[in-house]
């Protein structure tokens, strides 16, 4: 067909290794409830900014600098990163792509993430570390969404890629990866198990 794919949003999806990675979940786990609990500066932005869960955003928000775990969750991230940026033909000549922020969120039943961005940063991403069945996915805006206009709605079957939202179902073990500048959220989470990722930014200045 004589139509051409200009601009794509690429979001990129893998395991973070081909085995282990239960144990080393299990192991991040248990430090996401004691940082949690000792985090006193956490739990009180945490109140007023993600209401009924638990995020070190606003207090602890360079985790692999605190923690030899979160230090190897980040040299584990590291080739994934690399791989989604050659797929991006970022020229990364001269500068180093390294990890700036890394940060615990923990959503219980109710809690929900709202639309939000990374600015200052170049690849974004979340590592899942536990994601009992039923809970929520991670929604991306198209960040065409307010230049449409005039557009008609979408067929019910319309490809992914021709879609004004997607939401991208997620897995324990796996790292999901996008570019900073793509607004994204989590719904509020439907079930009474809790959610548990651990978020980051990759920055090249």
């Amino acid at each position: 067909m004589p139509v051409l794919s200009l601009f794509p949003t690429r979001v990129y999806t893998a395991k973070l290794q081909a085995s282990g990675w239960e144990t080393f979940n299990s192991r991040l786990l248990r430090e996401c409830a004691q940082y949690r609990a000792d985090d006193v500066a956490g739990q009180a932005w945490s109140k007023g900014r993600y209401p009924g869960g638990y995020t070190s955003y606003g207090s602890l928000n360079r985790m692999h600098t605190l923690s030899p775990t979160f230090a190897r969750l980040g040299t584990k991230l590291q080739r994934h990163v690399l791989a989604y940026a050659r797929t991006l033909q970022y020229d990364l000549e001269g500068r180093e792509l390294s990890m700036t922020d890394c940060w615990i969120n923990m959503m219980p039943r109710g809690v929900t993430h709202g639309l939000h961005l990374h600015p200052l940063a170049t690849i974004s991403g979340t590592y899942y570390v536990r994601t009992p069945r039923g809970v929520p996915g991670l929604k991306l805006e198209d960040p065409r969404l307010d230049r449409y206009m005039a557009a008609p709605p979408r067929t019910q079957n319309a490809r992914p890629e021709n879609q004004p939202w997607v939401t991208l179902p997620v897995a324990a073990g796996t790292v999901l990866l996008f570019e900073s500048w793509l607004r994204h959220e989590v719904p509020p989470n439907p079930v009474h198990a809790e959610r548990v990722s651990i978020s980051f930014n990759f920055n090249w200045f």
